[in-house]
């Protein structure tokens, strides 16, 4: 993963840098005068490096929004393990939709991307204040920041809808909810406002995990593809979308050979990454503990690890049973079969004596008046798709990629035939995602493409990546029933998360969303 070097500086940023990332050997800044700072890259680094920590909150840890999604949508089903383990209400709630705005449990999904518009708008203004910095370096600064806070909007849009829209850091009035519709319109203006002032260099070592124009027309892209559900007023915006997509990939992106290339350690090697959270390993702060939180306790032992995961997020069954078994991204998203001792080369038992094999299907048991009991401990298909380094000891160094070309032929692909403009156009988009999913296979390419086929594409390639419930919503699937977890069709109000309660508490001006 790439590190970003966080200094510690004068007084009027040490509370930001003493939160971001440290390393021993980083150059110190404390007698550089504040207007003489920010005339080189290093100095530029640090002080737009914390709005990039932010990003860590884009991961697949137990209370983060990317597994409040698959929960709520049909990736991820942690009913409870035998003995008690994550039985928690949060998890069975989200997967029944019975969830409430006093659980508690995922508040993180709301409360980290505010924060992190606050610390934008910090930073936003400390260097826009900043008399060092050369006016070309500061509009493009000025413009990456306001791009991450447009990203951290995206998320609060997509999950809770109405929320404040806040800019100026110096405002000391409580802010007021605003609409969806305003919410996005926001989004889109500042997306607008910024795409030509951002940095061009795609896919290069500098512009890894930095806010650049591709990450701007991908961003608008996502913002387009779903107008329809969050701007409906507004109506559709395919040929928009298409036009978004045509820009990113007529940049320098490509689509990687080897699929396993956006998910190995040092995975910023990848063509493919247009936006990344960076991860180091053993770093400070939130990091990628995917493997702590997927892995069952004796999974080291197959694995070659050096950890004690805490065997929790498995797929739902469902999900894993809609991929052809063939495709090189069923094996390389689940675990999923045996975990055996190297040693003896028999499979190992668990704790309850049964053989570790990680099976597909959960079979509940005691299962209580709302349809949901505890299953076994070696049962659920675990995530496989970033890869467990040999020896692995602490957090992962895999970066996690919020948005990767893939996605961006996909969302072209969609467009395309939501618009009913020319169909070869999604075909060839599909079929260069087939064609690395299935090398050699001409059998399993597409010589037409449906919005049936663009939705099963995107639940292959995306597995895990944080989108099942964005794109069920937007193909009808979300408030369906789903046994065994889900046995009834949901409420419209399940279309948007409540506003956490402690929040509303805290600031009267906000509003709930309707029906909690």
């Amino acid at each position: 993963m790439k590190h970003y070097t966080y200094t510690l500086l004068s007084s009027f940023l040490m509370a930001i840098v003493l939160s971001a990332c440290t390393t021993l050997d980083e150059e110190l800044y404390s007698d550089i005068a504040i207007d003489n700072f920010g005339k080189s890259e290093a100095q530029i680094n640090a002080l737009v490096g914390p709005i990039y920590s932010t990003l860590k909150g884009h991961n697949l840890e137990w209370n983060r929004y990317m597994t409040m999604n698959g929960l709520a949508g049909d990736m991820i089903a942690i009913p409870g393990f035998k003995g008690g383990d994550w039985g928690e209400p949060m998890f069975k709630e989200m997967m029944k939709h019975t969830w409430t705005a006093s659980g508690g449990g995922f508040d993180p999904a709301y409360n980290h991307p505010n924060a992190a518009i606050a610390l934008c708008n910090q930073i936003y203004h400390q260097i826009n204040i900043n008399k060092g910095i050369s006016e070309p370096d500061k509009q493009s600064i000025l413009a990456e920041i306001r791009g991450v806070r447009a990203f951290w909007y995206y998320t609060l849009c997509d999950h809770y809808g109405n929320v404040p829209i806040v800019t100026d850091f110096l405002s000391k009035d409580p802010p007021e909810t605003k609409s969806r519709k305003e919410v996005f319109e926001f989004i889109v203006k500042e997306l607008n406002e910024i795409k030509d002032k951002l940095r061009s260099d795609v896919a290069t070592p500098a512009s890894y995990g930095k806010f650049t124009k591709g990450t701007a027309y991908t961003l608008l892209a996502k913002m387009y593809l779903n107008a329809e559900v969050w701007n409906p007023e507004g109506g559709s915006k395919w040929n928009e979308c298409i036009t978004a997509c045509d820009a990113v990939m007529a940049m320098s992106y490509r689509i990687e050979d080897n699929w396993k290339t956006n998910f190995v350690p040092r995975n910023e090697v990848s063509q493919e990454a247009i936006f990344s959270a960076a991860f180091r390993a053993g770093g400070s702060g939130i990091q990628n503990d995917l493997a702590m939180n997927t892995l069952h306790y004796l999974a080291p032992i197959a694995l070659g690890l050096q950890i004690n995961p805490w065997n929790g997020i498995a797929a739902h069954p469902n999900y894993v049973k809609g991929f052809d078994t063939t495709d090189v991204r069923y094996r390389g998203s689940f675990l999923i079969g045996p975990l055996k001792d190297p040693k003896t080369g028999k499979t190992l038992i668990t704790s309850h004596g049964m053989p570790l094999i990680h099976t597909i299907d959960m079979v509940m048991n005691n299962v209580d008046a709302e349809g949901i009991g505890w299953i076994n401990q070696e049962e659920g298909a675990r995530v496989f798709k970033w890869d467990f380094e040999s020896g692995l000891s602490t957090s992962m160094e895999n970066d996690i990629h919020i948005f990767r070309l893939a996605d961006v032929y996909l969302m072209k692909a969609e467009a395309v035939v939501r618009s009913g403009s020319n169909n070869s156009l999604a075909v060839q988009a599909i079929n260069r995602l087939r064609e690395r999913a299935f090398p050699g296979k001409t059998d399993k390419l597409l010589s037409t493409v449906t919005l049936d086929d663009i939705y099963k594409e995107r639940r292959y390639e995306l597995a895990w990546e944080g989108f099942t419930r964005q794109d069920m919503i937007r193909f009808g699937t979300f408030l369906l029933a789903r046994p065994p977890f889900k046995i009834k069709v949901s409420h419209q109000k399940y279309l948007l998360f409540p506003i956490p309660q402690e929040a509303i508490n805290a600031n009267q001006k906000l509003k709930q969303n309707p029906g909690y």
